[in-house]
C-alpha cells in the first residue's frame, strides 16, 4: 500500500473559477478531478491522464507548486 511519503510525482490543482455556464463535458472533468467547491485544492498523480484533464479546462483550474 503506498504511503503519503512515496516518491511518485503529484500535482496540486486548485479549482478557482466556476463551471456554471460551461459545457457538460467541462463540468464532468471538474467532477472527475474530484472538485466539489471553489477554491478547493486536490492532489492528484502527475500522469498523462490527469494532465489531459487539466489541459481541457485551463480556464477553470490552476496547477500550484
Amino acid at each position: 500500500m503506498p504511503t503519503a511519503s512515496s516518491s511518485h510525482p503529484t500535482l496540486r490543482i486548485e479549482y478557482y473559477r466556476s463551471a456554471i455556464g460551461r459545457s457538460w463535458r467541462q463540468k464532468l472533468i471538474v467532477r472527475g478531478l474530484g472538485f466539489t467547491r471553489l477554491r478547493q485544492v486536490v492532489v492528484r498523480p502527475d500522469n498523462p491522464g490527469i494532465r489531459g484533464m487539466v489541459a481541457k479546462i485551463p480556464h477553470l483550474v490552476r496547477i500550484l507548486k
